[in-house]
């Protein structure tokens, strides 16, 4: 029997929950979600809560399932042919899983910010104006503008590129294209904004501003964060969700679990034993 299989038939294994002392309004309830890619099973009956206007980060090895559970929770695990997912998750107390429900709108409602800048090969106004345009947000270009400007605006990078909005996205730094891509993602009005390891190609300078980003951010969206660094999720994040083989081993307020873990195996990763 693999690791994981033993893993998830170890009864030791139940998920310990630290509740926030002051409790904030729920926007992701996840309930017994399980992830298979054909016969392999790479997630087992994750149940978690993820609270609003605040930052969920995601912590674990390699491999621990961590940014399959992020794919969840705007369907991206449907482009995967082999992919299939049980259990239930409600967004705004919605099924997502339900069939009759429209995956491009879901998207639009819970965007993602991938672990390489990808901008699209057009202008800076182009990549904002974008998803608007799809979704019928707007009709003249003078609203358009005043969306792209906002969007820029709460990716804290518009007076970097006001002058360059018909330049190529693509000619950006690095950290500017991982900021034009949130600005792309905000430009929809989303609810909730998925980042899978948003930092990891960036140098400690645009990371920094990516992580200022996030924080003021979270005041008016719900962030779910992936991060490879536990430093990141600590100075980032309101709440902390360990994964290890598949399993959601703990979860609770950041500075609890990283201060004092009650799982031995959080303990162990923290303190860098294994990972």
């Amino acid at each position: 029997m693999s690791a994981v299989a033993v893993a998830a038939n170890d009864k030791a294994f139940e998920t310990v929950r630290t509740p926030d002392p002051e409790p904030r309004p729920i926007k992701i309830k996840a309930s017994d979600v399980s992830v298979f890619y054909g016969e392999k099973q790479a997630l087992f009956d994750v149940s978690i809560d993820i609270p609003e206007r605040a930052v969920t980060a995601f912590i674990g090895p390699s491999g621990c399932g961590k940014s399959t559970f992020l794919r969840c929770f705007n369907r991206m695990n449907d482009t995967i042919d082999i992919c299939r997912v049980t259990g239930e998750m409600l967004v705004s107390d919605a099924n997502i899983y339900d069939p009759r429900l429209d995956v491009v709108e879901l998207r639009a409602r819970v965007g993602m910010v991938f672990q390489k800048p990808n901008p699209f090969p057009k202008s800076i106004w182009d990549n904002i104006a974008y998803g608007p345009k799809i979704h019928g947000l707007a009709k003249t270009k003078a609203e358009f503008d005043v969306i792209v400007e906002e969007s820029l605006q709460k990716a804290g990078l518009w007076n970097e590129v006001k002058d360059r909005l018909h330049e190529p996205g693509t000619g950006l730094s690095g950290g500017q294209q991982q900021r034009l891509c949130i600005a792309r993602a905000v430009a929809v009005s989303p609810e909730v904004i998925l980042m899978d390891e948003p930092c990891s190609a960036l140098d400690p300078i645009a990371t920094a501003k990516v992580e200022e980003l996030i924080d003021e951010l979270r005041e008016n969206y719900t962030i779910v964060i992936v991060t490879h660094s536990m430093q990141q999720a600590a100075r980032v994040s309101q709440r902390t969700a360990f994964f290890h083989l598949g399993i959601l081993v703990e979860e609770g307020p950041t500075n609890v679990l990283f201060t004092s873990p009650k799982e031995k195996r959080t303990q162990d990763y923290i303190t860098g034993r294994f990972g």
